[in-house]
């Protein structure tokens, strides 16, 4: 079954309000095993509204309107669909009695309750209302032939409570019992084109499961997401793509879902028994923000070290001045003796280390902005890595915490 999204609200479209509703129902309605086709938003606006809402049921099986559905003069839903599907309002005295209740429970029997809130009590002909125990405005079903529009309040913890208790066993039962079950695969110290090419045949090969690859910071993900009967079905679904796909990218794999790397370089080195030290410079702290996030870091992460300054090099991670000298701040040489000293300071089994150039200035033509030189001592070696980001000074920052982290958990 297709189905459409639609939320209605001015602020949604200034940007006053971050739509997030749209993520919960979107994730929802995957579950129920609903295709989501489209996403729309719109001002609180009658016409505009309905036009919208027609397209919507033209191509659309489930069409579900978030917000609209409140008291006031410009929450327009109830008259929207009212006016698209030729169905009058007519208003609902057992809603009116407990929205009227409602009220008094919350405000005494003395309350006097706003005239216009019995407007939330008036609904389509032939809608069937979503009960809101949490408020005020109730949703309704409305069935259109083999067609079905749900509505439901903008407030999120209303909504969210509706639609679990509500309505998505009913579109549950109108999907035939399927469902999507979802995995997410996070990578690192990969980019999307060049894992795109590692897994070009099973991307071509795809049918149930679907795989899908997505960017962002650093990362890269890929989904696989199988339609099926059950939860179980579903797993044994993905279960042999996910294999064939650990199997290929060992290297660059390193948790599912909502794992960040932070949690899977805490994971590595617990299980290890081992332990690391920071020597920060261009990334302000940031490696060592990500890492104490994680609870229970504090049986790896020994101490950390933000050497902004030259004489902070030397200061605190006895980087030799003549280095600084000859090669400066930001060289592989720099970053060698910042790993090793922060090391040998700590007395961790890990030295990591970062020195670049975030910008906007402080560059040069030899050293340009986005320079980074990450150094990484461990019991047996130390190695320092290049690299060249490109970005704002904020991103170049979360790019090479990134490339740290993930050269860290490929040495553990």
């Amino acid at each position: 079954m297709k189905a459409e999204l639609i939320s209605i609200g001015t602020e949604l479209l200034l940007g006053e309000v971050i739509d997030t509703n749209a993520a919960f129902l979107a994730a929802r309605l995957a579950h129920c095993g609903l295709n989501l086709y489209y996403k729309s938003v719109v001002g609180d606006n009658l016409k505009r509204g309905s036009e919208i809402l027609k397209t919507a049921l033209l191509r659309s099986d489930v069409v579900v309107i978030n917000g609209g559905l409140g008291p006031t003069a410009d929450d327009l839903t109830r008259e929207i669909v009212s006016k698209v599907t030729d169905r009058r309002l007519v208003g609902d005295p057992a809603l009116a009695r407990e929205i009227k209740a409602w009220f008094q429970k919350r405000h005494g029997a003395a309350y006097k309750m706003p005239a216009n809130n019995l407007r939330q009590a008036v609904l389509p002909q032939g809608a069937r209302p979503i009960r809101n125990t949490q408020g005020t405005a109730p949703g309704f079903f409305l069935e259109l032939g083999a067609k079905l529009i749900v509505a439901l309040p903008g407030v999120p913890g209303e909504m969210k409570t509706m639609f679990t208790e509500s309505v998505e066993p009913h579109l549950k039962s109108l999907a035939g019992g399927q469902i999507l079950v979802s995995r997410n695969l996070n990578f690192a110290g990969i980019g999307e084109s060049s894992l795109e090419e590692k897994l070009s045949d099973l991307l071509a090969a795809q049918a149930n499961p679907s795989l899908a690859l997505y960017a962002s910071r650093g990362a890269v993900r890929l989904r696989l997401t199988a339609k099926a009967q059950s939860e179980k079905e579903g797993w044994r679904l993905i279960a042999p793509w996910e294999k064939r796909i650990r199997e290929r990218c060992a290297a660059y794999l390193y948790g599912t879902d909502e794992e960040t790397l932070e949690q899977a370089v805490g994971l590595k080195l617990s299980k290890a028994g081992l332990t690391v030290s920071l020597a920060e410079s261009c990334t302000g702290g940031l490696i060592g923000h990500r890492l104490t996030n994680i609870p229970g870091s504090s049986n790896y992460f020994l101490r950390g070290y933000v050497a902004y300054s030259n004489e902070a090099k030397i200061d605190d991670l006895k980087v030799p001045r003549e280095t600084l000298a000859e090669y400066g701040a930001v060289s592989e040489q720099t970053a060698r003796a910042m790993a090793k000293g922060v090391q040998s300071r700590a007395a961790s089994d890990f030295g990591l280390a970062v020195t670049g150039i975030a910008g906007p200035g402080g560059a040069s033509a030899a050293k340009p902005v986005g320079l980074v030189y990450i150094g990484l001592a461990s019991p047996g070696d130390t190695i320092v890595v290049r690299h060249n980001f490109s970005g704002s000074r904020e991103q170049i920052k979360e790019r090479a915490a990134q490339t740290a982290l993930y050269c860290l958990w490929r040495a553990i």
